[in-house]
Parts: structure tokens; C-alpha cells; sequence
């Protein structure tokens, strides 16, 4: 559905086929007023899926709020190659680690399609979780939530580690697009590079990370080979494979503990 079709539906809980085959309908008053307003937000450039509090992530429903980024489509190809990984025959990983959740879309699209693994995430925004633990919970999924910067204190022996890091960099925040400056600049900027997340991860991802455990991070537009770099620059760590998205921007890496 295109975004006028999704502002309607949802507020006048239809179907999209309804609005095209249901005739002509007076509309109530109370409804025009709520129409105008949420028309109003979106023409100063409010996004879509915080004015419906919701977006659609990996065939599920998840809650939106300003206090999370709202998942990309292209985070999709993170979940998928995760999940790709878990099929081989090594089978699924005991624990997986999602860093920097958010609204919980990875980690709990990750609990819905590996049941049999414990799925915790981090986050250092207590707003954060609150979401997350609300789009698990709506979910039917369990995971264990900390409140930590990176990796959660005492935590050790993840079979696998995902994180879809900030990785903006800190000059270019205040020229994207509007809507995009509407959501957390904690979870935009990674540092005057962008690749502030990447160097803390890769440092520190070998005391947690079980052998051969796996590091798959989803990566901005350009900066693959200087995390391929990071990778191969970190004792135990070897690059296995590099995602390109379906426009062919390298978008997601897929690293291994050698030791």
C-alpha cells in the first residue's frame, strides 16, 4: 500500500479494498478532524510510521515510537543472512546477541524464526527497551533485554552477534532527509566516521563471542571495506562473506572466530 492508503485504513480500520469498493460514505466529523491533523504532521515531514505508531518488519507488526529507528528494509537482509547461517550444519546457534535493538525488530524477528535459541539484546536507551519488550511481548517472543552499552556486562558464549550499529557520520546527520531527523541521533550517528560502533564491536566481540561463533553487522553505503579491515585487523576474526542489498550496495558482513 502506498502511504495515503496506509493513513486511511488505519484510521478508518478498513481494508484496502474497501476504500475503492465501498461507495460513497459520509465520513464522521470526529474522523476529518483526525485526518487533517495526521495530514498536517506528515506535510512537516513527521514519518509516516510515528504518526501510525507502527511498521510492518519481516512479515510482523512492531510499535514504533521517536524513542527507536524505525526499521529499514534493508535490515531484512541482516535477519535473512542470520538466519541462513543458522541453516547450516552446525545448526542453530545456543545464543545470539542483538546489539543496539531499538524497537527489537532484529531480535525479535530472530526469536520467531530460531525458537530454539535464547535471543538477548542491549540497548543504552531505556526508552529503547520499553518498545522492544512491548513488540516481543505482541509478538508471542521471548527475549532477554539489557540495559547495556554494547555488550551486556557478564554475558559471554553467544554462538552469534547481529547488530545494525549507527553508523551515520557525524557531519553529514543534519543534511538527510527530514523525516530521518525526526529519529534518535543515537541511533544515526556513529562518530565523526561513522565507524565509531564498528571499531568498539570488533575490539571487544572476541570475549563474548564463542568459537567458531559468528559476527554478522549490517553496514552504511561506502563503508564495507574499512570494516572488512576492522575485521580482519582483530586476532581470531576472519571475513567470510560480504551481502550486497538488491540495489548491489555491500550492506551486510559476515565474520567468524578462527580462535
Amino acid at each position: 500500500m502506498n502511504e495515503a492508503e496506509l493513513l486511511f485504513t488505519d484510521i478508518l480500520g478498513c481494508s484496502r479494498i474497501s476504500l475503492y469498493t465501498g461507495g460513497k460514505r459520509r465520513m464522521p466529523e470526529g474522523k476529518c478532524v483526525l485526518i487533517a491533523g495526521v495530514l498536517k504532521r506528515r506535510i512537516l515531514g513527521e514519518p509516516l510510521q510515528y504518526i501510525l505508531g507502527r511498521t510492518e518488519f519481516m512479515g510482523m507488526d512492531f510499535r514504533v515510537t521517536p524513542d527507536v529507528l524505525i526499521p529499514r528494509p534493508e535490515t531484512e537482509i541482516l535477519v535473512e543472512t542470520a538466519l541462513r547461517y543458522a541453516k547450516i550444519p552446525q545448526g542453530a546457534p545456543r545464543r545470539v546477541l542483538d546489539i543496539g535493538t531499538g524497537s527489537g525488530c532484529v531480535a525479535v524477528s530472530l526469536a520467531r524464526y530460531l525458537p530454539q535459541s535464547n535471543i538477548c539484546a542491549t540497548d543504552i536507551s531505556a526508552a529503547a527497551l520499553r518498545v522492544a519488550a512491548g513488540n516481543a511481548a505482541a509478538n508471542g517472543c521471548g527475549v532477554d533485554l539489557f540495559y547495556a552499552d554494547i555488550f551486556p556486562p557478564g554475558e559471554s558464549g553467544f554462538g552469534m552477534i547481529v547488530s545494525n550499529p549507527p553508523y551515520i557520520p557525524e557531519g553529514q546527520i543534519e543534511s538527510l532527509q527530514r523525516e530521518v531527523l525526526y529519529e534518535p541521533r543515537g541511533a544515526l550517528c556513529g562518530g565523526t566516521d561513522g565507524l565509531d560502533f564498528y571499531r568498539r564491536i570488533c575490539a571487544e566481540c572476541r570475549g563474548v563471542l564463542s568459537h567458531p561463533g559468528l559476527l554478522i553487522m549490517e553496514v552504511g553505503y561506502g563503508q564495507a571495506e574499512d570494516v572488512r579491515s576492522m575485521i580482519s585487523a582483530t586476532p581470531g576474526m576472519r571475513v567470510e562473506e560480504t551481502v550486497s542489498d538488491y540495489a548491489g550496495i555491500e550492506r551486510v558482513i559476515v565474520a567468524r572466530r578462527q580462535s
